[in-house]
């Protein structure tokens, strides 16, 4: 039975019949403007006669090569038979989903979990001919969005002037490290399109790892006077730096569910909302229930998904937070080399994967 203080609309998807009967995979490569080869693995749940897709996007290649391997040697399963999605969520539960060695960072369980839910969902809506529109009587909106990209080696404006060539009324979600110059912080400044600049402060271990450093925190947030600033760490030295600016501050990588949010320094004004940090369907609904009761200022956020994962994220803000700053821009804006033209936002309502309409 579905816990009863889970919100109305997970509620609703809970209760749907899911028939899961096996599970195929796709992998897919990308090479990124952020200098990286992005590697993804799609699961595809079948099932009376319907296919469900969900995006893995566990960042270490590594652990998409033993889950590939595990699945072609049959030793890698999922639950099978008749549930409803409530129920086969729970199942999950017992499920190992790193058969292998593995995972190669703890976030990633999130991740694979999420993937696994969302083609299911995908699955349940296929099954039960309906969408998440007609399922939870909400509507579609366009969506907004900006442009995420990193700022290279020395790091320059030009990523952004290409970008804004393409595309003159772009806005963008920076990543600011130390070695930015004040004078290329004017510079990006004066250009009057950077809507978020992202600190990076709680990743450890990655490439993208910045330290908690007062003096570049203050030149950054002094900088961008009108930005949201994301993932500051707090210490007692950066502390001080959000004094009075705290309604700027928004939280993404430490926010994996709604006790992650309750546990946050303050209450937030703003959260970044990328679906698979929250890896069940109900986590992620019971946070944005939260949140538009709280009156937080949402977007949604991007990993480099290479196929349903950035359409199904889309969605989510199409039906949830469609005018926040989502960076949810199409994945042509992550390739290292740019097309003469750039999808302008916002976006439509995104298209459904079959020409009936249904399905995530």
């Amino acid at each position: 039975m579905t816990d009863s203080s889970a919100p109305a609309a997970y509620r609703t998807i809970a209760d749907l019949p899911l028939a899961v009967a096996g599970v195929d995979y796709e992998q897919f490569e990308q090479d990124t403007s952020s200098g990286f080869t992005r590697v993804t693995t799609v699961f595809e749940l079948r099932g009376d006669g319907a296919t469900g897709r969900g995006e893995d996007v566990t960042y270490d290649t590594e652990d998409h090569e033993r889950l590939a391997a595990a699945i072609d040697d049959g030793a890698f399963s999922l639950p099978t038979g008749s549930f409803t999605f409530g129920e086969f969520s729970a199942a999950l539960d017992d499920a190992e989903l790193f058969p292998a060695e593995g995972p190669e960072r703890e976030d990633s369980r999130d991740y694979r979990r999420w993937a696994v839910e969302s083609a299911a969902l995908d699955l349940a809506l296929r099954q039960n001919g309906t969408n998440l529109p007609a399922l939870l009587d909400r509507r579609h909106q366009p969506v907004r969005f900006v442009a995420s990209t990193r700022l290279g080696d020395p790091p320059s404006a030009d990523r952004v002037d290409a970008v804004r060539a393409r595309n003159p009324d772009i806005g963008f979600k920076l990543d600011p490290t130390p070695d930015w110059s004040d004078d290329l912080i004017d510079d990006l400044r004066a250009r009057d399109a950077v809507r978020i600049v992202d600190l990076k402060g709680h990743y450890e271990g990655t490439e993208v790892d910045n330290d908690a450093d007062t003096a570049f925190y203050r030149r950054i947030v002094d900088g961008f006077p009108d930005a949201v600033v994301e993932d500051p760490r707090l210490t007692d030295g950066t502390r001080p730096v959000f004094d009075g600016e705290e309604g700027r501050v928004s939280w993404d990588s430490p926010i994996h569910g709604l006790d992650d949010v309750r546990a946050l320094p303050w209450d937030p004004s703003w959260l970044n909302v990328k679906p698979s940090r929250f890896g069940t369907v109900e986590s992620l609904f019971r946070t944005l229930a939260w949140a538009v009761d709280a009156g937080v200022n949402l977007y949604g956020g991007g990993q480099f998904e290479l196929s349903v994962g950035r359409g199904q994220a889309q969605e989510l803000a199409a039906l949830f937070y469609p005018d926040g700053p989502n960076d949810l821009a199409p994945s042509v804006y992550n390739e290292s080399s740019l097309p003469p033209e750039l999808p302008r936002s916002p976006i439509a309502v995104p298209a459904h994967g079959d020409h009936e309409g249904f399905g995530f």
